[in-house]
């Protein structure tokens, strides 16, 4: 037996059901109307023994769905079905309301028009090694591609940029967007760390934290997290950082906080965070500046780090982190300095 992928492994998953010989189909959000429970893009995988990883609907037709995807299996033929979400339905879930979704049904399998399983295995790498890749499947004769973003047209391009999923309005074909999961280097296990890499994961990033001082950096503190007590650049270079990448430093203490600043600085990390006052900063910026480092370097740093929220408490800190943070993805106004 192959080993279980993560929770959120979904084609992983469908891909070792298939190997193991257990069939393997999956299910994945065309478009939603109204309050659908889960987002374009979302996915299930379904053995050929019902056994289900994911959610397309949060539970309201799963159902249904794992009923048409054992037929798709036996008949090794795609399929795109359409459900109405009842308010009732809705509500039992957590939302205000219904709506409507698309389900694309692909079975796994060797023969056309079924879902390869070496496209699968192509994904699985891609994702393994944090390549971002889209699927894109033509659901007028099932033929599927993988594409990078260095070959992306600037439709596609913008899809990446903006981790979306969804329906070409000039082909018709379905884009499945794969961006390695969000990345958050802390650097420095002080009290604000603790509620920030349990809030950050639930927000759907990849906590990682930094801190040669492994008093600070004990596992007791941090339960489940990855911790490096590596020196903060051979950690942040050996992590590697990426565009869906992010990092804070929050120990005060120039030694730790400057070669990890300086090694985000040379990388394409979309948010670079600093606790301190101004006046630390400032002293911060002229070392910087003696390093070599331009202004147009030295914008890039969120400094003091965090929201203007008020907060005071490590945990309230924490929220105005994660707050600038997201708003600095995402692209809100005054996100940036």
């Amino acid at each position: 037996m192959t080993d279980a992928p993560g929770p959120d492994a979904i084609p992983e998953t469908a891909l070792a059901w298939a190997r193991d010989g257990r069939g393997a189909v999956l299910a994945t959000v065309l478009e939603t109307w109204g309050s659908a429970p889960r987002p374009v893009g979302s996915q299930l995988a379904i053995s050929g023994q019902a056994e289900i990883m994911g959610s397309v609907s949060g539970g309201c037709v799963e159902g249904a769905v794992v009923a048409e995807a054992l037929d798709a299996l036996t008949e090794g033929q795609p399929r795109v079905l359409t459900y109405g979400v009842s308010d009732d339905e809705a509500f039992a879930v957590g939302l205000a309301c219904g709506g409507t979704i698309r389900v694309l049904v692909e079975p796994v399998g060797e023969a056309p028009p079924a879902l390869s399983p070496a496209l699968l295995a192509d994904l699985a790498a891609a994702r393994a090694a944090r390549r971002a890749v889209a699927v894109v499947t033509d659901p007028a004769d099932w033929t599927r591609r993988l594409v990078t973003p260095e070959a992306a047209d600037a439709a596609l391009s913008q899809r990446f940029r903006g981790d979306r999923s969804g329906l070409d309005a000039e082909t018709g074909a379905f884009v499945a967007i794969h961006n390695p999961p969000l990345r958050l280097v802390v650097v420095g296990a002080v009290h604000i760390a603790q509620p920030l890499v349990i809030m950050a994961r639930l927000a759907g990033f990849d906590p990682f934290l930094v801190d040669p001082r492994e008093a600070f950096g004990a596992a007791h503190r941090f339960p489940g997290e990855t911790i490096s007590h590596d020196w903060p650049d051979a950690a942040l270079a050996a992590q590697g950082l990426d565009a869906r990448s992010c990092v804070v430093t929050l120990t005060h203490d120039p030694k730790l906080d400057d070669p990890a600043i300086r090694t985000a600085l040379a990388a394409p990390v979309f948010y670079i965070g600093c606790l301190g006052s101004t006046r630390t900063h400032a002293k911060r910026l002229d070392r910087l500046r003696d390093e070599g480092f331009d202004d147009a370097a030295l914008a890039r740093l969120h400094a003091p780090v965090g929201l203007k929220i008020g907060a005071r408490t490590p945990g309230e800190i924490a929220v105005a982190i994660l707050a600038e943070i997201v708003a600095t993805l995402r692209g809100a106004a005054g996100a940036g300095r």
